[in-house]
């Protein structure tokens, strides 16, 4: 701790004699005076600019659907929807894990919000019976014995 004290003092000791020049002090600078003009006598009314969207559409509509079939990992969806206006309609489906097939048929619109009816169809085939697993009969565990408990005595002198 002292050498850190001496090698400070020694610093400080060569800067004041000049040999290292001082950093220049960090500035500051004030912040400029706030300019106040007066109010205007009359409101100048100035026409605003508007930006005018190029691609908007005040009728939308559009088509869209795709199908997945892939009988190497069974994957298989769907889906279709449209849309005329502010009215969507489409659906989709999908196979559960469970072999069954889940479709969701839905509607939006700005009167009756989003509206959805799911339907669930019984498994396109049979789920193969699983045979219950094979329980190996295990002999009865071993008898345990606990350990006797040590015995102490005392240390005895030999003179």
């Amino acid at each position: 701790m002292a050498f850190k004290f001496v090698a400070f003092a020694a610093l400080v000791a060569v800067a004041r004699a000049g040999v290292i020049a001082p950093a220049a002090p960090l500035g500051y600078a004030a912040p400029a005076p706030l300019a106040y003009a007066a109010a205007p006598a009359a409101p100048v009314l100035a026409k605003a600019a508007v930006a005018v969207d190029t691609d908007y559409d005040p009728n939308p509509s559009y088509n869209y659907a795709y199908d997945i079939q892939d009988s190497l990992t069974g994957d298989a969806k769907s889906q279709q929807e449209s849309r005329q206006g502010d009215v969507v309609q489409g659906s989709y489906s999908l196979v559960e894990p469970d072999g069954s097939r889940r479709t969701v048929e839905y509607t939006a619109d700005p009167v009756n919000g989003f509206n959805a009816v799911v339907h669930k169809d019984a498994p396109a085939v049979a789920v193969k019976a699983v045979a219950a697993p094979v329980v190996a009969k295990v002999a009865a565990p071993l008898a345990y014995a606990a350990p006797a408990p040590l015995a102490y005595s005392a240390p005895t002198l030999i003179h």
